[in-house]
């Protein structure tokens, strides 16, 4: 089964880092708000770069540049994709916090239009 992990990230702005294995790599959204763990809260989540697969197991301090700050590891495990389109995933997290089944739709909201809602369903 593919893999997710969510990073807290201690930036200019705390943040978590939602990541999915999708395709080998890390597909990646900024959540400004803890994640959803039931269902009724909403996040707004900014599709960011994709990242390397090796990513998740990252934990440190990033020194220099762009995510400059602090990240640890806040929920990691598999999933599985119950269905892929362009602005809509939809898939069931198996992880020690986040457990069921859940959705990131596009809004195109934000800066570039990369606005996610991710959600339990």
């Amino acid at each position: 089964m593919p893999l997710f992990v969510i990073q807290e990230h201690h930036a200019t702005h705390l943040h978590w880092d939602f990541r999915l294995e999708i395709n080998g790599k890390l597909k990646s959204w900024a959540v400004a708000k803890s994640p959803p763990a039931k269902k009724g809260i909403k996040r707004l989540a900014i599709k960011v770069p994709d990242h390397p697969l090796s990513y998740a197991n990252f934990e440190g301090e990033i020194k220099e540049g762009y995510g400059k700050g602090k990240v640890k590891i806040w929920d990691k495990g598999s999933y599985k994709l119950d269905g892929k389109k362009p602005k809509k995933i939809v898939f069931e997290l198996n992880g020690k916090k986040l457990k069921g089944k859940y959705v990131l739709i596009k809004t195109g909201y934000g800066k570039n239009k990369n606005g996610w809602i991710f959600f339990k369903i």
